[in-house]
């Protein structure tokens, strides 16, 4: 009775390895490879055959010529797609407070001229950590800055913002929203006011 009992167990744990651990993920493997491959090999944007980052996962900016995106709180250093994190700080934490601080004195020092209040997703960091989008408010903010440091018009920045926007997902859920490596991108392949003839 025992001997059966345990050869059973033996071989539905030897099946069910099989089934679950490689005929599914393989089949599903095949199936997001067909049917989805962009999105099933990371959403990786690629320029001149090179991996310059995916569409999925935020990227440091600092340069004052880019839109910057929202802070990551990943460890042991920023945007690192391995450790997806938020801080978990609380709104009454003074850990909070100095990083948003911190970064909004960035945000001063980068735009000086700018009076206008520093959008929330600028100076705090998303759940994940790797947020790759910041709101339309948030790009309309780093206009004036991005236009003076590269001598372009401000209305081609506004068409250039209003062209990577991308709206709900699904029509609706959440809030229409700003690629921050695709906008980049897009500014790199447009001239300056100073390159035009």
């Amino acid at each position: 009775m025992f001997v059966s009992h345990l050869r059973t167990s033996v071989i539905a744990l030897v099946a069910f390895t099989v089934i679950t651990g490689i005929v599914y993920p393989l089949l599903i493997t095949g199936v997001a490879q067909l049917l989805f491959p962009e999105q099933a090999n990371g959403s990786l944007i690629v320029k001149n055959g090179r991996v310059l980052g995916s569409a999925l996962i935020g990227q440091p900016f600092s340069d004052p010529r880019y839109f910057w995106g929202r802070l990551s709180a990943t460890s042991p250093y920023p945007y690192n797609a391995a450790a997806s994190s938020g801080s978990n700080y609380g709104p009454l934490n003074p850990a909070l407070l100095d990083a948003t601080l911190k970064r909004s004195q960035q945000f001063r020092r980068a735009d000086s001229l700018n009076i206008l209040p520093i959008p929330v997703d600028l100076v705090t960091a998303s759940a994940s950590g790797l947020d790759p989008h910041i709101s339309i408010e948030a790009a309309q903010y780093q206009i004036s800055r991005v236009a003076r440091v590269r001598g372009m018009n401000r209305e081609t920045l506004r068409s250039l913002v209003e062209e990577n926007t991308e709206g709900r997902q699904w029509g609706f859920l959440g809030e229409p929203r700003v690629n921050v490596l695709k906008l980049n991108l897009a500014l790199d392949a447009m001239k300056p006011l100073s390159e035009v003839k």
